[in-house]
């Protein structure tokens, strides 16, 4: 049984997915092979993805393969109400609301967990961190799961050195069809999208600080710096602060970054990345984002304790007004920008990201009772095939090697 906020949101629910559906390609040829060869028949899978139009698209791919799909969110802010309606008016079970409180939020995972699944597909390790601690007899039946992002991939690393990883994980994360594209090109949209619905203000000429130049913070200051902004780059990693400076980024740590920036945006995974040392030294009106999966990258005790007053200025934007009388703007609660203050990342980004934890999910329900308890990197075939099911359903076709050119690139003779 569902667990939803309002079932009267359903038919709009209903006719996002299917917008998303007629941008989606790739998922739509995996679905139709799914309807035919039932890849999960008799199977329970379990998601806890940002619930909104394009996941739900996934959920009923994976209903077509013959599962019984029960779907969660991964963020308390995240979850689009009429799609969890529409969804599960669908036959998907769904366990999500916007805006649930913490306790509500374990409780929509664990509810959706509690059907003793063969498969799971996490987002950010949040039901790992159930099977793992207060509630691992719901593990009994689990084959493997799937994690989508970046700070997910660290924890499962973490646990898979310590040898406390129970079951065999896939790192869909680091598949060349995911992050090279959802992460830097998808992420680079989406957050702007975001932030400029939210503050409806000029991009162009602001001085915009990425924390973190990994693919998300690649994408992030592109579109910057595509819209007129001067980017300046915080990195604890050489490499990544010099390819910024090659991509035309000043870099700089956050203490030097603090007084000249206008917006800042962290995605770096990790915790503390803005702290009060920073905050006092912010001009007035600064803006705070984050595009990271958890809200400890703006640190939000330290915020609190500095205000002398906390207001609502605009739909999902809070002022901290400072003892000096300088005001900070927090966006979404300092939670992941791009869904908890817009719709996520464009449906034909995230086409190629769901194909490959649909085939993810396909290859281990195969293969997956074969392998040891582990994180494991996607196959490159499955890579491969993704990207030709892509560019077939985007209309573009590529070379291939004569018998000549690979029999030159095989050998060592000129």
């Amino acid at each position: 049984m569902s667990i939803i906020r309002d079932p009267a949101g359903a038919e709009y629910g209903r006719m996002k997915i299917q917008w998303v559906q007629d941008f989606m390609p790739a998922l739509s040829v995996i679905r139709k092979r799914f309807a035919a060869s039932r890849p999960f028949t008799g199977m329970k899978i379990t998601m806890s993805i940002h619930l909104e139009a394009k996941t739900a698209y996934l959920a009923l791919c994976l209903k077509e393969g013959g599962a019984e799909v029960h779907c969660t969110g991964c963020n308390p802010l995240s979850t689009q109400d009429d799609v969890a309606a529409g969804l599960a008016s669908l036959g998907v079970n769904v366990y999500a609301w916007h805006g649930a409180t913490p306790a509500e939020y374990t409780q929509h995972l664990t509810a959706a967990l509690s059907c003793h699944p063969d498969l799971l597909i996490d987002d950010g390790g949040d039901l790992l961190e159930i099977l793992c601690g207060p509630h691992p007899e719901l593990a009994d039946r689990l084959i493997g799961g799937c994690e989508e992002t970046t700070t997910g991939v660290h924890r499962l690393r973490v646990r898979a050195k310590a040898r406390a990883l129970p079951f065999p994980m896939m790192n869909v994360n680091d598949a060349k069809c995911k992050h090279y594209y959802d992460n830097k090109y998808g992420t680079g949209q989406s957050v702007w999208d975001a932030i400029m619905h939210t503050t409806n203000l000029l991009v162009a000429g602001k001085t915009v600080v990425v924390a973190g130049y990994g693919y998300c913070g690649r994408g992030i200051a592109m579109r910057a710096k595509g819209m007129g902004a001067n980017v300046i780059v915080t990195e604890i990693d050489p490499i990544k602060a010099l390819e910024a400076t090659m991509d035309g980024c000043r870099v700089m740590p956050m203490a030097e970054a603090a007084p000249q920036g206008d917006l800042f945006i962290t995605a770096t995974g990790c915790r503390d990345v803005i702290t009060k040392e920073h905050m006092l030294l912010m001009k007035d009106n600064a803006f705070l984002a984050n595009a990271g999966h958890f809200n400890v990258e703006v640190n939000p005790e330290d915020l609190a304790r500095l205000a002398v007053r906390v207001y609502p200025r605009r739909a999902e934007i809070t002022g901290y007004e400072l003892a000096d009388g300088r005001t900070l703007n927090l966006l979404a609660e300092g939670r992941l920008v791009n869904l908890a203050s817009g719709n996520g990342h464009p449906a034909e980004i995230m086409d190629t990201s769901f194909a490959i934890q649909s085939l993810s999910l396909e290859y281990l329900a195969r293969e997956g009772r074969q392998l040891r308890p582990a994180l494991y990197e996607v196959p490159e075939a499955i890579d491969a095939e993704v990207s030709r099911i892509k560019l077939e359903g985007q209309g573009f076709k590529i070379d291939a090697l004569t018998p000549a050119q690979e029999a030159y690139l095989s050998g060592w003779e000129v």
